[in-house]
């Protein structure tokens, strides 16, 4: 996707390095170390997504395939001056369409679910069902005994 303002190139493999830069730029969302070191290592062999502005990278989308016909956003970060300008919405669009062109029929992603009442994450739960998902199932220990992970799906074909 190509805009005047930005571009999203991909999918690419071999990001990681540069994709944890931009995660340890968002403490509110990824603020364990061990968990952008974790990151950085897996995006490196998912296909991933660069959203660019004057050809700086300024944010990633990542996609992880489980099945032919289901995939996960696995980790979206964009730099926070660039919040709330659309790309996000326009990264998830396009990574859509990707999907659906590999005849892939669901998409999940899975964040903080709501029993946390985390003011960063329920931005985040708003931007997901905004474009969309709708909350499947939370699962109150899956990432440990105080991060109840919230599952979310999307019909895209």
């Amino acid at each position: 996707m190509k805009s005047d303002y930005f571009s999203i190139v991909g999918p690419v493999l071999n990001s990681g390095k540069e994709c944890e830069k931009i995660l340890r730029r968002l403490p509110e969302w990824f603020g364990d170390e061990q968990t952008m070191i974790d990151y950085g290592i897996e995006i490196d062999g998912l296909p991933t997504f660069m959203i660019n502005i004057h050809h700086q990278v300024c944010g990633f989308i990542s996609l992880k395939m489980h099945y032919k016909e289901s995939a996960e956003l696995y980790v979206l970060g964009i730099l926070p001056e660039y919040h709330h300008q659309g790309l996000g919405r326009a990264a998830v669009e396009s990574v859509t369409e990707y999907c659906r062109n590999q005849g892939i029929e669901y998409l999940q992603i899975k964040t903080l679910g709501p029993a946390t009442n985390w003011p960063s994450y329920e931005s985040t739960r708003r931007f997901y069902l905004s474009l969309g998902f709708r909350p499947l199932e939370e699962f109150p220990t899956l990432w440990g005994p105080n991060c109840p992970c919230l599952q979310m799906i999307k019909k895209i074909l």
